[in-house]
């Protein structure tokens, strides 16, 4: 049996990326890219994500920090890389595919008090290191695409930079791993800045000769480069690096700025990046010629659209749009099925609030304008009681005035918070999130969820949720199924006592779970499109598969774009671009 296991193992090949020079250069999206492109040749893709830092997962971790958290199927809370791996991919990844120190140490740490090291002195080498390595190869073995053989090639992106103090246990657990496997195991991908000085107005190659330079101190010589630049690579450029980082000019991926990233996959198949690694990895026996012609007609048919939809997203976190990650992606997905480019109005929640005509009233005009002149409006997740005024004011106007609306988790919170106020007049309506001592917990803390400790700590992961009423919109939407399996990341629930008074007020409670009491989608009768619902769906939405709440949303502003544009004799909330 355990022969059988290395003879798996030993079958996955491994493609590292590493980055140097500054975070932020799109290593995610490199890595997604190469994916792609490998599976378009046919072979079978896993993911690893190494993040460094000591968190054991980034469920506590301020979306101001790091972005928002990812949620995958199994509950895991990880970094939103693992989104892009699987919309690009369209997997199915485990929490296991996300490692961070704080995990590797963790596991270390409790076989020593185990002990399982048999008295021997615990270091982070041998000990820290081999961890690392049993956990790539553990987890590279996992099929995360619904057969049963492991994958052929696992594609690890480390985080950060190389040189970073805090990787330093990775890059050397990645050498001795490549050192074992061999070159015909390991390929290594190492994504860099080339930078143009204003002044000159010359491509620099001094920053990457530097990170080669580093990296290759620390054990490990890329095989191939890719260059992030504004502007494509001159010759003269990429035979410089090729003479100073000792890799083949024919190696050297010229990654520059494209229209949006779908276009990343095809310049990497343009520059042959799967030749390269299919030759070194000895794998053309299991591989053809890339087939991208889907995805190519997805990229190509974003650019030449040439109506937009806009959609004020209001949220708490927007000062920062990777917070929303998932959202904006979900929004994109859904708009260009519709055959629209998503025309996203970032709304601060705080701005809307009365409090801001005071503070900042230019700011505060400026929301009101945004937030009147967009097609819908959408109300995303958060947690914590700030901007959460300003959530209900934009609830209101979405349900007074008949404009689209979408809430997510909090969001559907926000309308159940706004329909017990100002429709059944319970001036004290509120969460217990916000406040504790309030009469009317229209939304209350679920009884099950940890009051002490925080990580790990929500209802996560994917959970059913059941149609209630079937011949709803949100179920329509669906396909009218009896159910969908959607992922959930919250603490608090509408609180079911205050269900019929609401129902009886025209807020439906559509979706529940399996126990009936936990509501988890709600809808506005006699209003367009007014949808709340506890999960996210954002989180299950792909390129060809967009999320249905998200569609149903882009749909309804159409139609609320097509009523303006009759009322005003041809000026509606849209753009032509």
């Amino acid at each position: 049996m355990a022969a059988a296991e290395e003879e798996g193992r030993a079958a996955t090949k491994y493609v590292l990326i590493t980055g140097g020079v500054v975070s932020g250069l799109g290593k995610g999206v490199t890595a997604s890219s190469v994916g792609v492109v490998l599976k378009s040749c046919g072979l079978r893709v896993t993911c690893i994500k190494i993040d460094p830092y000591l968190n054991t997962d980034a469920g506590t971790m301020s979306p101001f920090e790091h972005g928002e958290v990812f949620v995958l199927d199994d509950g895991g809370e990880v970094d939103l890389d693992l989104g892009n791996y699987e919309r690009f991919l369209d997997v199915t990844l485990t929490r296991e595919n996300n490692i961070t120190t704080g995990k590797i140490y963790q596991s270390v740490i409790e076989k020593e008090r185990k002990g399982d090291y048999l008295g021997k002195t615990v270091q982070v080498v041998p000990h820290v290191t081999d961890e690392i390595k049993n956990w790539i190869q553990s987890v590279s073995s996992v099929p995360v695409d619904g057969q049963t053989r492991p994958a052929d090639v696992c594609v690890i992106e480390l985080g950060g930079t190389v040189g970073d103090i805090e990787s330093m246990p990775f890059i050397e657990a990645l050498r001795q791993l490549s050192f074992s496997l061999g070159k015909d195991n390991f390929c290594l991908i190492h994504v860099s800045l080339v930078p143009v000085l204003g002044v000159v107005g010359e491509q620099k190659t001094k920053p990457t000769q530097h990170s080669v330079r580093e990296l290759r101190a620390l054990g490990l010589t890329p095989d191939l480069l890719a260059c992030r630049s504004a502007q494509p690579l001159i010759g003269s450029v990429k035979e410089k690096l090729s003479q100073f980082c000792h890799v083949p000019v024919e190696n050297i991926l010229d990654i520059h700025d494209v229209p949006n990233i779908w276009h990343v996959p095809l310049i990497l198949r343009n520059q042959k990046v799967h030749e390269a690694i299919i030759k070194q990895l000895n794998l053309a026996r299991s591989s053809g010629p890339p087939e991208l012609q889907d995805w190519t007609q997805m990229a190509e048919s974003y650019d030449n659209l040439s109506n937009s939809v806009k959609i004020a997203l209001v949220g708490k976190y927007t000062n920062l749009t990777d917070s929303y990650l998932s959202v904006v992606k979900a929004l994109l997905h859904s708009s260009v099925a519709c055959s629209l480019k998503p025309s996203i109005q970032w709304v601060a929640a705080s701005d809307l609030e009365d409090a801001a005509a005071t503070s900042a009233p230019d700011a505060h005009a400026k929301a009101w304008e945004t937030l009147k002149g967009s097609s819908c409006i959408l109300v995303p997740g958060g947690f914590g009681d700030r901007g959460i005024a300003g959530m209900i004011l934009a609830a209101k106007y979405a349900r007074e005035n008949k404009v689209p609306y979408l809430g997510i988790c909090l969001g559907m919170q926000i309308s159940v918070i706004e329909m017990s106020r100002n429709v059944l007049g319970l001036g004290d309506a509120d969460s217990e999130e916000f406040n504790t001592d309030t009469p009317d917990r229209v939304v209350m803390y679920m009884p099950e969820v940890s009051k002490t400790h925080m990580g790990n700590t929500m209802r996560l992961g994917c959970r059913r949720t059941f149609f209630c009423k079937p011949d709803c919109l949100t179920s329509k939407l669906y396909g009218s199924p009896p159910h969908v399996d959607e992922r959930h990341r919250h603490r608090y629930e509408v609180n079911p006592s205050f269900v019929p008074m609401l129902e009886k007020a025209g807020l439906q409670f559509v979706g529940c779970d399996e126990s009936g009491n936990r509501m988890e989608i709600v809808e506005l009768q006699d209003h367009p499109f007014y949808i709340g619902v506890q999960y996210h769906p954002e989180f299950k939405s792909r390129p060809r598969r967009p999320s249905p709440p998200f569609t149903g949303l882009i749909l309804a502003a159409t139609e609320h774009m097509r009523t303006l544009t009759n009322i005003n004799g041809g000026a509606g909330a849209s753009d032509s671009e």
